[in-house]
């Protein structure tokens, strides 16, 4: 070796160094921004609508087998779609068997998601993986919180509804049969309603606007129809997590806090429910004494948006009605088929004042700290829900002034919260109220945060965060 390590054989390498290269590429055009997952919601779900207008129009789709009106067809598939339940035409006499196959399509449809399904068949059918896009719609349609969670719950979608709605189906079969129809058709409206009941969409075939007041005595269908409300109202993601862990400790903080808001919610209605029509005749009162703790159950379970009525709500008592309001305009858990601000939401709101009355700075449940965007958000959908609810009731009481507030208002929160179930004027109300009563529906199904979230989609966040002052509450 020599004295700087090289050799007399070693060749000396040059290195040169290369100047970089700048390349300008032009836009070919102009670049179309891609819509936000929320819009394309709000944009499949008009769609569906619309095509269903469409066919509920035509002569085959009615009874009569002559044409609709547009506004008849419209209304009709917009609760289907929404999975509401408020109709301006019977159900069960006005439609053909065809169109009855053609809500209950809209049913399963609105209910299931409509880019869940899609994105559902793609994956079983065509075996496609699902991409970052199609996960981020089925995300903002069912509620899951991570993208990671999506392709799994699909699965156990396709599983839980499938199973849930045929176990009822063939339940409901067994008691229609019972009650002296036909076995095809027994089978058929065991179908429909497990469809309906499963979705929360409070559709029935029984006729003239009665729902299943004529099934009051019949504990079996009032246990089948509200099972089936229960498990749709739950939500997959909360069914799928109880079932998988199974015991209370394993829980995520989500489920804990759904499945005991439910129970809590369930009693509540129930008690109240029975306290205030126990001895009312044109509701719990004309019924046997042991109907009536069932049917006052019954009656707590469909306030959280299904919209099948065992007793006759034009009968309720006011108080009644406010304890119906109160539990409609909460409605079921996130993520699931049912609508309302969800139990996730007012669980949130109320574990938010506790922890506030108890002077922590933070918001918990369960021994877990609930990060604050999320109480924003759960101030957010309860606040514009408030604002859409009583929106809506002002405008009714404006276009529909020959009926009380009270009915009015209940109308309203049925239709916010995708309920369905009505004191009897929906039909009477002029064609204006009626296309309020659709928006209303439109917005209670999408949620309010959806519609800020997709209207608001080209705002950007800001880096710089303004100096923060106090200000006087209460």
């Amino acid at each position: 070796m020599t004295l700087k390590g090289r050799r007399p054989a070693d060749r000396r390498v040059r290195v040169e160094r290369v100047r970089p290269m700048e390349f300008h590429v032009a836009p070919s055009g102009r670049v179309r921004k891609p819509r936000s997952p929320s819009a394309v919601l709000i944009l499949g779900f008009a769609s569906l609508i619309v095509v269903g207008t469409a066919i509920l129009m035509l002569p085959v789709s009615s009874a009569a087998g002559t044409w609709s009106t547009p506004l008849d067809a419209l209304f009709t598939a917009t609760s289907a779609v929404c999975v509401t339940g408020l109709v301006v035409v019977d159900t069960g006499t006005y439609w053909s068997p065809f169109g009855h196959v053609v809500i209950a399509v809209l049913i399963q449809t609105g209910g299931f998601g409509f880019m869940t399904g899609s994105t559902l068949l793609l994956f079983v059918l065509v075996g496609r993986r699902t991409g970052l896009r199609d996960r981020i719609l089925v995300q903002a349609s069912t509620g899951v919180p991570q993208l990671g969670e999506v392709t799994t719950l699909l699965r156990r979608i396709a599983v839980f509804t499938i199973a849930a709605e045929l176990t009822g189906a063939a339940l409901l079969a067994v008691v229609f049969a019972g009650e002296g129809f036909a076995w095809g058709q027994a089978a058929w409206w065991g179908v429909f309603h497990s469809v309906s009941a499963f979705n929360n969409a409070g559709f029935d075939l029984t006729g003239d606007f009665r729902s299943i007041t004529a099934y009051a005595t019949n504990p079996l269908l009032l246990a089948a129809i509200g099972l089936l409300i229960v498990l749709g109202g739950l939500g997959f993601a909360i069914v799928g997590d109880a079932v998988t862990k199974r015991r209370w400790s394993r829980f995520a903080l989500e489920t804990r806090i759904v499945l005991l808001t439910t129970v809590v919610l369930l009693v509540l209605g129930t008690v109240t429910t029975a306290a205030f029509e126990w001895s009312n005749p044109a509701t719990l009162g004309r019924l046997p004494e042991n109907h009536r703790g069932l049917n006052a159950l019954i009656q707590s379970v469909t306030y959280r948006t299904a919209g099948f009525a065992a007793i006759d709500p034009g009968g309720l008592t006011e108080a009644g009605l406010f304890v119906g309001m109160a539990l409609m305009f909460i409605g079921a858990a996130s993520g699931s088929t049912a609508g309302g601000i969800k139990v996730n939401t007012f669980s949130v709101l109320l574990a938010s004042i506790i922890s506030t009355a108890r002077g922590r700075r933070s918001t918990e449940a369960f021994g877990r700290r609930i990060p604050d965007v999320i109480v924003f958000r759960a101030l957010s959908v309860a606040l514009l829900a408030v604002a859409v609810v009583f929106g809506v009731a002002l405008l009714l009481e404006v276009l529909a002034p020959d009926h009380s507030f009270v009915d009015i208002l209940f109308e309203a929160v049925s239709a916010f919260g995708t309920v369905g179930l009505t004191t009897g004027i929906t039909p009477a109300m002029p064609d204006a109220a009626q296309l309020v009563l659709i928006c209303g529906m439109f917005i209670g199904r999408l949620g309010p945060l959806t519609l800020v979230l997709a209207l608001a989609a080209r705002s950007r966040g800001s880096s710089v965060r303004p100096a923060s002052e106090s200000m006087r509450i209460g």
